[in-house]
């Protein structure tokens, strides 16, 4: 079970072949014993746990049926769960607990899920190597030395050492689809609307869209299923009808287009990415898709364009973690301002003090207009190009990252360098599309590559079939590090 998908669990669970409390205490004894050598986990409840897995075997003793009743999963820390710590990955909110669920939360608990833990993540969400965490960077299980990607490496070195079946994250840039190519499995970040941020503690909420990290295409089908669904607690959530996510899966992909922008496939991939990523392709050619160039003249503005906008909502959202309502507050303090001052400078961490200063300057009087307006001028102009480009295709491939996961330290001197983990994923976010990450190989010192997949507006399930076909004729996704055999 521990290496099983989650069609398999599911299986087994209504087949009486193993209980929820049986398959619960075994990821829980996983956890125990790897966790302290991975820090993928914040949070664990033993008794919170088992008590949800023997309400699942309940429900299931009376008669209910369902896909994810009494399956094991893991959350982001970024989402708030009732009566458990919910950190962020930050010290201002180190001794949090949760008083309600978040909207993805409450669905999968109304599925009977069972929620083994809260796992580690970048302070905030803001990071692309989980090293900025409160709580101690995240190893990467197929070599500890390497970082495992972020904002959500936490989720994604669970799954890929198979200490949780799957998990949720959260890609505000590129958080979901970023860890997963860097260890080896497969993420999903839906179209912006699609699943509720209601509970999920915001960082940039006109970009942060949550969404499931599992094995395979199928698991994530099964899961986006579960956690989407409209809310009307979240101003942006689009009411639209129910979707079965795996309707799809099992379409032939014959005369499947597939968009190749150049400017994926240029200067800056590192040729290890490169050959896995075309060998991948000509796999898919083999499955009777064409490929056609296209171009996103935009993209390379990217960059620039969303650390103007992300820091400016970052700047805004994170105002409320102020020490006087809830979160951490300063000790020792004078008067009021004091201990905004002293409560905020003790409570953040440096990349989130970073990001905040920088939204607050091009927020302010005399540069809003050069800064914050001109960056959403350009966010529409990259909208426009993907919207020109899926008139030629109809999904868009390319690298997921740049490199395969890097060594600790690497980047933590420069910040560019550090954002440039994400470039090939951050255009996705600036137009609300949705995109996912898929393994496709292996590169240097035999780290995994992610394919990136981006379709239209709500062509999840279409993305998904694509996902599924070619991982039925290629093991990639099957493999695991060795804390995860």
């Amino acid at each position: 079970m521990i290496q099983a998908g989650l069609k398999e669990i599911s299986a087994a669970l209504a087949e009486k072949k193993i209980s929820a409390i049986e398959l619960a205490t075994l990821f829980l004894g996983r956890i125990e014993q790897l966790n302290p050598s991975l820090n993928a986990f914040i949070t664990t409840d033993r008794d919170k746990t088992l008590a949800m897995a023997r309400a699942a075997d309940e429900r299931r003793a009376k008669g209910e049926r369902g896909p994810l009743l009494g399956i094991p999963l893991a959350h982001k820390d970024i989402f708030c769960t009732e009566g458990w710590l919910t950190t962020c990955g930050s010290k201002m909110l180190a001794n949090f607990v949760s008083p309600y669920d978040a909207h993805v939360v409450s669905q999968f608990k109304a599925a009977g899920a069972v929620t083994l833990g809260k796992c580690n993540m970048d302070e905030f969400a803001m990071g692309s190597s989980n090293e900025t965490s409160h709580f101690g960077p995240v190893k990467n299980p197929w070599d500890t030395s390497r970082v495992p990607g972020g904002s959500s490496g936490g989720s994604a070195a669970a799954v890929a050492a198979c200490l949780t079946p799957a998990a949720t994250g959260t890609d505000t840039g590129g958080s979901i689809r970023q860890p997963a190519a860097l260890c080896g499995l497969t993420g999903l970040k839906p179209t912006y609307g699609v699943v509720s941020r209601y509970g999920m503690i915001a960082f940039a909420s006109s970009l942060d869209q949550g969404g499931p990290m599992a094995k395979s295409a199928e698991d994530c089908a099964l899961l986006l299923s579960g956690m989407a669904g409209f809310d009307e607690r979240d101003s942006t959530s689009l009411q639209r009808k129910a979707e079965d996510y795996s309707r799809d899966l099992n379409k032939p992909l014959a005369g499947l287009r597939i968009g190749l922008p150049k400017e994926f496939f240029g200067a800056g991939m590192d040729d290890d990415v490169r050959a896995a990523v075309d060998a991948a392709l000509d796999e898919y050619r083999k499955l009777g898709a064409t490929t056609v160039e296209v171009s996103l003249p935009n993209s390379g503005l990217s960059v620039p364009a969303y650390y103007v906008i992300a820091p400016a909502e970052a700047s805004s959202n994170l105002s409320r973690f102020d020490g006087v309502r809830y979160g951490h507050r300063a000790a020792v303090y004078g008067d009021l301002v004091d201990m905004y001052c002293k409560s905020r400078a003790g409570g953040f961490g440096e990349e989130v003090k970073r990001r905040i200063l920088i939204g607050t300057y091009v927020l302010s009087h005399g540069y809003y207009d050069a800064y914050y307006l001109q960056a959403q001028k350009i966010r529409r102009l990259i909208a426009t190009d993907f919207s020109e480009a899926f008139k030629k295709c109809d999904v868009i491939m390319g690298p997921t990252s740049p490199s395969v996961a890097f060594a600790f330290g690497a980047k933590g001197a420069d910040p560019v360098q550090m954002y440039l983990a994400d470039i090939y994923t951050i255009a996705v976010n600036l137009a609300g599309l949705p995109g996912m990450s898929i393994p496709c190989g292996f590169g240097n010192a035999d780290m995994p590559v992610g394919l990136q997949i981006i379709g239209p507006w709500f062509a999840e399930a279409k993305m998904l079939n694509v996902a599924h076909q070619y991982q039925l004729v290629t093991d990639w996704h099957r493999r695991r590090p060795e804390r995860g055999a």
